[in-house]
């Protein structure tokens, strides 16, 4: 039976041990209320989504808005960033369960994100139990014992500056329910933590800092700054304590740069290169025409083409408005039992470092605590100051055509069963539960899932070349899928994993590329 709260609100989903910690009264009228207040604008927005896809199927290309040019070419720049968030040349991300939580805070990172978005299935348990993990950093509880091993876990004497990262703007909390409609699962994300957590966390000489996903427009980061005014305004909170790092991972976003930093000034510290959804994004947004043909996505690198023209257009745009330009992500993983291998994993991981810090950026993204020290070598070398804000790049010119340059390089046989391989299989520990996975060597999220559905979806469409002159088909993708599943079987035995194909072949096979994997996924989780 649904739980009622409060008049109209209902929550759907169990409110037992220390969920009642978090959902109280209160918190869940503070969610609410941002609901009736903002949900209406999130969903005009993602119609705005639906209506400029049409314009870019019909040969629309993205581009600098003409409306806003005054906003590009004016000299402004964003509110003071505190000193906390002045050095941020490491950071980590994970998702938010309590052990992850201690381990990354204490592994020697500037940051960590702690993410309810991509690295974190929505379950009911993982949402709640990341909160009150979040509350217990705060609280000066944050310790664990591992029930398996007896080992203990607790946060150490200088822990990363800890940001979140709620859900992006399409998301539903179906077990929040407010008027009988859901709530927005970046409200309930953004809204339980910086209730519970804003004042703990500025006490401590910190404050609510956040990262945003997704955002496709300037109009989507407006709302967010509504957002954040009111509920800062609500809780008595000083304006613009709030600071948030909005990821640039869809290529509209790519040409609101400067808009975006301009409705978010007031809590703006940076944008960051969010490259694996990016290249989700260009293949979903551009990827129904010949001239977007996707080569294998193990071609497609941050230094070339539309990745590298986007990253130094980011670094260009924050150090001129006084933000942060953060790079990208680093999935490698430690490989056991190889040593080889992993030196030269961690060689790759170094050079991708040496390219971002010697463009400009002024930090970098890691998944696994052993990266810390090897991006950390990197930054200090490179990065003798606590950021790179001086490096204004002035000179610099970047186009729409290069904005939009696709990168060279081949389809094989290979680059499919790779894409139906980890699709497939991350598709799987995501319905069970598990959003970050490790992979083949790299730890992956959800962006992983998507190029890989995506991008099949592309190939069959388009009727693509493999580099042997095969066309790529639905009867050749079905046929590699069958072939592939044996393996996975073999591997990942279970129901989910049946459940997960059928979902992931359903969305490569459709005539039309739905918006996200994880939309039809979160109805087959708790």
């Amino acid at each position: 039976m649904p739980l009622d709260i409060a008049a109209h609100i209902q929550i759907t989903g169990p409110v037992e041990g220390r969920a009642v910690e978090i959902l109280t009264p209160e918190a869940l009228a503070f969610v609410a209320d941002l609901h009736r207040r903002f949900d209406a604008r999130r969903r005009e927005l993602l119609a705005l989504r639906v209506a400029r896809q049409v314009r870019f199927d019909a040969g629309e290309a993205p581009d600098f808005l003409a409306e806003t040019a005054d906003v590009r070419a004016s000299d402004w720049t964003v509110a003071p960033i505190p000193a906390d968030l002045q050095d941020r040349r490491v950071e980590i991300t994970g998702p938010v369960d309590r052990k992850m939580i201690i381990n990354a805070l204490n592994c020697g990172a500037k940051v960590f994100m702690a993410d309810f978005e991509d690295a974190t299935s929505p379950t009911w348990a993982n949402l709640i139990e990341g909160q009150v993990n979040l509350k217990d950093r705060w609280a000066g509880a944050l310790t664990h014992v591992d029930p398996k091993s007896g080992k203990s876990y607790a946060l150490g004497a200088n822990p990363a500056v800890l940001v979140i990262r709620p859900r992006g703007w399409h998301l539903p909390e179906r077990h929040m329910e407010v008027d009988g409609l859901p709530v927005s699962g970046a409200l309930f994300d953004f809204g339980l933590y910086f209730f519970h957590n804003a004042k703990t966390s500025l006490a401590q000489g910190s404050g609510p800092y956040f990262y945003l996903p997704k955002m496709e427009s300037h109009l989507e980061a407006r709302l967010w700054n509504e957002v954040f005014v009111h509920a800062q305004a609500a809780l008595g909170i000083p304006n613009g304590t709030i600071k948030v790092t909005a990821l640039i991972e869809t290529i509209p976003a790519a040409f609101e740069m400067d808009e975006i930093i301009y409705e978010l000034r007031d809590h703006m510290a940076g944008l960051n290169c969010g490259r694996w959804d990016y290249i989700f994004s260009f293949i979903k947004r551009l990827g129904r025409r010949p001239e977007y043909l996707t080569p294998n996505r193990a071609t497609m690198v941050m230094g070339q083409a539309f990745l590298g023209a986007y990253s130094l257009k980011l670094i260009q745009t924050c150090h001129r408005r006084g933000a942060f330009a953060m790079g990208g992500m680093a999935a490698q993983i430690p490989i056991k039992g190889d040593e080889a291998a992993n030196q030269a994993a961690f060689a790759k991981v170094r050079a991708d470092k040496e390219r971002e810090a010697g463009a400009g950026h002024d930090g970098t993204w890691v998944a696994h605590p052993d990266l810390v020290p090897v991006a950390m070598e990197v930054f200090d070398r490179l990065m003798p100051t606590p950021n790179q804000l001086g490096k204004r790049l002035e000179d610099l010119t970047i186009t729409q055509a290069q904005m939009l340059e696709l990168h060279k390089g081949v389809r094989t046989e290979e680059g499919m069963r790779e894409n139906i391989r980890v699709g497939v299989r991350y598709t799987q520990a995501w319905i069970e539960g598990r959003g970050a996975v490790p992979l083949y060597n790299l730890m992956e999220d959800a962006a992983t899932a998507e190029i890989c559905r995506t991008q099949l979806w592309q190939w069959i469409r388009l009727g693509a070349d493999l580099d042997d002159g095969r066309e790529i088909t639905s009867q050749l993708f079905v046929s590699l899928l069958t072939d592939e599943m044996t393996g996975l079987r073999r591997d990942f035995p279970s129901d989910r994993l049946e459940e997960a194909a059928h979902l992931f072949s359903r969305m490569v096979l459709a005539d039309a590329l739905e918006e996200f994997l994880t939309l039809p996924a979160y109805e087959l989780i708790d």
